[in-house]
């Protein structure tokens, strides 16, 4: 297994059975599993999160 790389924010980490997979920095895992490194990588590059949504407001209805 080798370093975890830093792409666009993503780790890049190989799990014990070969397999690549993107986390975040929180080590949450955030896509996967890949064949490859290089192709973790290139998924890395262009992925993007959405935002979460907004929080409702919750106000008092008299």
């Amino acid at each position: 297994m080798s370093a975890a790389k830093n792409v666009n924010g993503y780790l890049i980490n190989q799990a014990k059975d070969g397999q690549w997979w993107l986390t975040g920095s929180d080590g949450e895992s955030v896509a996967g599993p890949f064949p490859s490194e290089a192709l973790a990588i290139e998924v890395a590059s262009v992925f993007e999160d959405t935002p979460a949504p907004a929080a409702r407001r919750r106000g008092n209805k008299d």
